[in-house]
Parts: structure tokens; C-alpha cells; sequence
């Protein structure tokens, strides 16, 4: 089937030849200039830039062609999210020699909840090591066997078992899949009923070093407003030291560096350890309402079937002023672009003939919260996940000039690349895999919490290889910014950036996003893809 549709694609190309025109780069740059002025305070969520922003582009949105394609008839969805706060966490390890280790917040564990609204107690609550904690029936993989961990603290390694032995090829190889995340230990904990969960650290398979487990864990933490939170996420969400992991294995009798290796087996059972957990804290609770702002070109023939353009609008607001005393985090290239992007492709789809099926675009809110508005939206969509054909996600477009190739970011997972390759071939461009798989970048942009139900989605943008100055000229771009703007007040709009390979990104993006909303196509996912089951659940309501 897909054969088919690639050939009508290539059609398409033959006879639009016009379409790379019709993508601006003076409106791109005047759009990303605005919403990233100081005017805009770094579209902080809830505060007054979020209104401005949901004015701009929703008033951009209308004058392409598009109507609004919130909940009645809105152009925004609201969006409600919990703030979930520790309040003095005090908890240790009791071992059955009557020795006790104290877990500082920070220090030897991080102490985070989304799955409580109310105060935690612990009182000698066993503790389970599962290996990865995985559960992959399309791999044939069960770290749990048949123990039961209902009311337990589960120990998990982090990232998956092909991490530290990648010619297992079990878990593809080097490139890390969702069961390596920890977003991924915290739900399938809460599935099975466990009371915490404590992940190793370990600064190779997360891809980041303590410091960044302690600043993202011991403050406030965010969730979408779930009427029962522990369905999704247990009491207990927290990180040990690799120190503090080796002191427990070691009272407990056990060699973690040998559960370790046997953990990457098939074959690998639990292993209760001979300690409890002890303790307690308080959460404080409290609601906000964010917004999702959403347009819509309804389709000619088959409205029902959508296609998703998205990306996110929001940024870190203002801070703490950096060395110049610039407070305002502008957030230009992130996500600034995106929302230029999106507003470019509204124009691009409101000029042209009306597709088959429905165009959406979505600008997500608290995305720099933990993809808060595409989990949200996710988990209470517009439009029907089972008839959203496909969708597209910018984050972080390129500023710098053309590229020979294109960086998909989670390669081998749906045949959306293959289209993808088609259209880059048009440009002369070429597709790269993503160069870091084992850090999972995949799982931390807006497109993950539709794709994680089944949405077949793309995460791809300019590679590092450029036209002017090849591989070394886009690392060295990448390693400026990374080093200088990213999360920085130094994020800010610029006259002299080169917006042509920006351009050829965001008419791929038309050209894909055209051809589907004009195809029978339904895009799948690969299978080894951990989310084609979800995809197959819903099969029927396709036919």
C-alpha cells in the first residue's frame, strides 16, 4: 500500500513545482521576532504573555483560512494541570541487621510523587529489585515473572537492557527505546499497583550526571489533572545515587554489579532485598489552567481523518537575570520557530486547493513542564486518536543556513520516514539517523504522548551536515547554541540568522502533511516498534 502512495507523492512533486516558493522566510522571521520579543516576557504559562500569544497566533491562524479547533468552537482547549510539592521529606533504609541509612532529599535520593494529593507514609514497605523493570510482550521480555510488587518499592536499573551490551540487539542495539525511560518505570509501576519506585543513577545510561537528577526532581513537579492520579503514577517517584544503590544491594547480601548483567537476560527474576523503606512527607496540591491553542481546515471529502502539524508555544517566562541582567528567557529558537513554522504552514494549506481529509495544527502549551499540553491533548483529544492519521513535530528549527541532510530522531520507527526520504530526495538532501539514539530524545518532545498511543509520528529537522562548511560548521552552530542560548536569556531573535534551510524544513513538512491529507494512506509503525500495539488496538475503526 505504501508503495502506491509514494508514487502518488512523487506526483505531487512533479506537478506542484511551485510549493518550495510558498514557503516565506521574511514571514518566518518576522513571526519569530514578535513572539520572542521581550514584549512577550518568554511566554511564561499563566501569565499575561499566554493571552498574547493565543491572540497572535490564533488571529494569524483565521486570516490563512483556518477556523478554530478547540472545544466549541474555541481556539484554545483548556489545559488543567496539578502542581504536586514534597514538603520535608524524611526518609530511610532499614536493613534486618537493625542498621538504618538516612536518604538526605538531593543527596542520596531525590523524593518527587505525581500519583498522591495527600500526605505519604511508609512503614517498613519491602523492596523488590526488577532488573529494568520492563515489560515488552512483542519482545517476549517480563522483568516482573510473577511476583507480585502491589504495595512495594521496586528498585530499577534506568535506560534498557542493550544499553551496556548493545550486540544483544534485544532492545534495538544502542538506541534506546521507550522502556528505558523513566517516565516508562514511573507507568509501569503504577500499573502494577506498586507504592515507589527508586531508579539507579547512573550518568552513561541516563545522559546526565546527578546534578541534573537533583534539579529536575526535588521541586515542584507537574501532571495533568487525572481523577485518580496513582493509575498513572505511584507515591513514590525518586531517583537513588549509585552509592547509596550499592550500600542497599551490599546490606542486603546481594552484588549489584552481578544483577546487573544478569538483569539483561530474558531469564531474570526479581530479587527481594532485605531492607524496608521508612518515612514520610507532605504534598501540597494545587490546580492551574493552561491552554492548547488549535486551528483547523476542516476536510473536503473525509473531515473526519486528520493529520497533525504541532509544536510548542510556551517558554521559561522570566527569571534570574544571566551576567548581562537579562532576565527574559525570549525562547526564539525554542520554540519560537515552531510557532513561525506553524503559523507558514497555515498560510501554505489556506492558499491551496482544500485537502481530502483535515488539517489541525496545534501549538502545546507546557511543553518545558514535561510535554504537559501534548499529554494532555493525548489523553483527551479533539479529534479521535484512532482516525489521526499522522502527525509532525517542530521543536527547535534550524537558524543557520541549508543542510545536506535531514536528522530523524527515533530512525526505524514508523514508514513516515520512507515518505519523509522521498520528499528530501526532491531537495537533494539525504536522511541521518539520530547520532545520540541511547539518550532518547525521542521520548522528550511534544510528538511522544501521541505517539505513545499509537499515532504514527515524526520528529525530524536539518542535520549537522551543511552546505556551507559540511559536519564540522553545523557542530560547531549546535555546540554555540547549546552553550550560549539554549534555556538562556540569550535566546533571542536575529537579523543575521540564515533562514534557507529552515525553509526547506518547513516545506517538507508541507509537502508530507499535503500528501497525506490527500491520500488513503494510514502510516505505520515498524514491528519492532514499541507502539504498535496501541496503533493495532484501534485497527477496525480505520476500515
Amino acid at each position: 500500500m505504501f508503495k502506491s502512495v509514494l508514487l502518488a507523492s512523487a506526483a505531487l512533486i512533479v506537478a506542484t513545482p511551485a510549493l518550495a516558493q510558498s514557503i516565506s522566510a521574511a514571514r518566518i522571521s518576522r513571526d519569530i521576532m514578535v513572539v520572542s520579543s521581550d514584549a512577550y516576557a518568554g511566554r511564561g504559562i499563566t501569565t499575561p504573555a499566554e493571552q498574547k500569544t493565543i491572540d497572535y497566533l490564533s488571529k494569524g491562524f483565521a486570516a490563512a483560512g483556518f477556523e478554530p479547533g478547540g472545544p466549541d468552537g474555541k481556539w484554545t482547549q483548556e489545559v488543567r494541570l496539578r502542581q504536586f510539592k514534597v514538603v520535608d521529606p524524611k526518609v530511610n533504609l532499614a536493613f534486618a541487621d537493625g542498621a538504618k541509612l538516612d536518604l538526605r532529599q538531593g543527596e542520596e535520593i531525590t523524593v518527587s510523587t505525581r500519583g498522591s494529593t495527600s500526605d505519604v507514609s511508609f512503614d517498613k514497605t519491602p523492596i523488590v529489585f526488577v532488573g529494568y523493570g520492563v515489560t515488552a510482550p512483542e519482545r517476549g521480555w517480563d522483568d516482573f515473572k510473577d511476583v507480585d510488587v502491589k504495595g512495594k518499592i521496586i528498585v530499577v536499573l534506568i535506560n534498557d537492557p542493550d544499553f551496556p551490551e548493545p550486540t544483544l540487539n534485544t532492545f534495538n542495539g544502542k538506541a534506546m527505546t521507550y522502556y528505558g525511560r523513566w517516565t516508562y518505570k514511573y507507568e509501569e509501576a503504577a500499573r502494577r499497583g506498586a507504592a515507589g519506585v527508586m531508579i539507579i543513577h547512573d550518568a552513561d545510561a541516563a545522559s546526565y550526571g546527578w546534578a541534573t537528577v537533583k534539579n529536575s526532581n526535588t521541586g515542584p513537579k507537574f501532571d495533568i489533572v487525572r481523577l485518580d492520579p496513582s493509575a498513572a503514577s505511584p507515591k513514590l517517584e525518586s531517583w537513588i545515587s549509585l552509592d547509596t544503590a550499592q550500600k542497599l544491594f551490599a546490606a542486603s547480601g546481594q552484588d549489584l554489579g552481578a544483577l546487573r548483567i544478569a538483569a539483561r537476560s530474558k531469564d531474570f527474576r526479581p530479587v527481594e532485598l532485605s531492607a524496608t523503606l521508612n518515612g514520610s512527607y507532605k504534598v501540597d496540591s494545587t490546580e492551574i489552567v493552561t491552554h492548547n491553542i488549535i486551528a483547523r481546515l476542516p476536510g473536503a471529502t473525509r473531515p473526519q481523518e486528520t493529520v497533525v502539524l504541532g509544536g510548542h508555544w510556551d517558554h521559561l517566562g522570566v527569571g534570574k537575570p544571566d551576567a548581562n541582567g537579562d532576565a527574559i528567557f525570549n525562547g526564539a529558537v525554542d520554540n519560537g520557530t515552531g510557532i513561525a513554522a506553524l503559523l507558514e504552514l497555515a498560510r501554505a494549506f489556506g492558499q491551496g486547493p482544500k485537502p481530502q481529509r483535515s488539517v489541525v495544527l496545534i501549538a502545546f502549551t507546557a511543553e518545558e513542564s514535561g510535554l504537559l499540553g501534548s499529554e494532555y491533548y493525548a489523553s483527551n483529544p479533539v479529534y479521535p486518536l484512532s482516525k489521526t492519521v499522522a502527525g509532525i513535530n517542530m521543536d527547535a528549527l534550524n537558524v543557520n543556513g541549508r543542510t545536506k541532510d535531514l536528522e530523524v530522531t527515533g530512525a526505524g520507527q514508523s514508514s513516515l520516514e520512507d515518505l519523509l526520504k522521498l520528499y528530501a530526495a526532491g531537495q537533494g538532501r539525504t536522511l541521518t539517523p539520530d547520532q545520540t539514539p541511547e539518550a532518547g530524545f525521542f521520548f522528550r518532545s511534544d510528538h511522544f504522548p501521541l505517539a505513545k498511543r499509537g499515532v504514527p509520528m515524526l520528529y525530524a529537522a536539518s542535520g549537522k551536515d551543511m552546505v556551507k562548511g559540511g559536519v564540522a560548521a553545523g557542530e560547531a552552530f549546535d555546540k554555540d547554541y547549546v552553550e550560549k542560548r539554549y534555556h538562556q536569556p540569550d535566546d533571542e531573535w536575529s537579523a543575521r540568522w540564515d533562514l534557507s534551510g529552515m525553509v526547506e524544513d518547513v516545506t517538507l513538512y508541507y509537502q508530507m502533511g499535503r500528501a497525506l491529507a490527500n491520500s488513503d494512506l494510514w502510516p505505520a509503525w515498524r514491528d519492532t516498534s514499541e507502539f504498535k500495539a496501541a496503533r493495532d488496538k484501534t485497527a477496525a475503526e480505520r476500515k
